[in-house]
């Protein structure tokens, strides 16, 4: 199996707490960056997902924190998508050092949603198929 798609990201000053560590809720920022960063990656933006009327939605996240990150750290935020059937997919994340030490396990649940109708379309996948230049990025 390939290697998941990763982005590197440098903890900034301003992102830890009074601990000096990373602040929880940029975990979060990191995860969605790399998302995001792996959609465009794959050819899909912001303007071709308005453009088609959907747009990806989270559903459920789960962070779990395993080391604390440090003004200065560098990390690999990795992105992988894991398809079933239905409305949904999860999204697996590591948040890694440097190193290879791992910081944080991110899972998340997202959908495609339809725009206008505010509903999830029915088979994602075939959604991120059409709209992606790379489509294996996406495990597809």
């Amino acid at each position: 199996m390939a290697e998941p798609f990763s982005v590197r990201v440098t903890v900034r000053g301003y992102e830890t707490d009074t601990q000096g560590h990373l602040n929880q809720a940029v975990y979060l920022n990191y995860a969605e960056h790399a998302r995001w960063s792996l959609l465009q990656a794959a050819g899909i933006t912001q303007a071709r997902l308005v453009a088609q009327g959907v747009g990806p939605v989270a559903l459920e996240t789960n962070i779990r924190y395993l080391r604390e990150l440090l003004a200065g750290d560098e990390v690999d935020v990795t992105c992988a998508f894991e398809w079933g059937d239905g409305k949904t997919f999860r999204i697996r994340q590591e948040v890694r050092k440097a190193d290879g030490t791992p910081a944080a396990e991110v899972t998340a649940v997202g959908g495609m949603l339809k725009l206008k109708e505010r509903k999830l379309v029915a088979d994602p996948r075939e959604v991120f198929k059409e709209l992606a230049t790379d489509p294996g990025l996406f495990g597809l």
